[in-house]
């Protein structure tokens, strides 16, 4: 799979709050030309692989593919920034944080995504004359077990 500036984002489908980025991702994005594939689609979890990274890996990270690269957690959220317009590429500027500071914070809203915003099987559907852009997949019921219950902060 490739694409004309290199960005192939690998997310969970499941996640309301993982959609609404992809679909603000969408509505900013400088050029239509980054991919997105369902985290738990058998290309999903082969690209996942191929960056050494296990479905339950997926379950708390998303994978950007930039170049080739496999950036993750906030790496991956600063490399979609990079290919967003003005003002929202500006947001970049904080990766010159320390990585262990700003993997802190991703860590938390990652652990906690499903309790403060919700999941549903299968909830994001691309948006219309968008869904050559998509992979599929089932729902991450079907890959890893159900964990609605997760953890409490932090």
């Amino acid at each position: 799979m490739e694409t004309q500036n290199g960005l192939i984002v690998i997310f969970d489908t499941d996640c309301l709050m993982c959609s609404a980025w992809v679909n603000f991702v969408l509505r900013h994005e400088r050029t239509p030309s980054a991919k997105f594939v369902s985290a738990w689609s058998q290309q999903g979890l082969a690209l996942a692989a191929d960056h050494s990274l296990t479905p339950q890996d997926l379950d708390t990270t998303y994978l950007v593919l930039s170049d080739g690269r496999g950036l993750t957690k906030t790496d991956a959220t600063f490399a979609i920034f990079k290919s967003l317009k003005v003002p929202w590429c500006w947001v970049a500027v904080l990766r010159f944080a320390p990585r262990p500071v700003r993997d802190w914070f991703y860590d938390r809203l990652a652990k906690n995504r499903y309790r403060w915003f919700g999941r549903q099987d299968q909830c994001f559907l691309p948006p219309p004359g968008q869904s050559a852009r998509f992979v599929p997949g089932p729902p991450r019921s079907s890959v890893l077990p159900d964990h609605r219950q997760s953890a409490a902060w932090p």
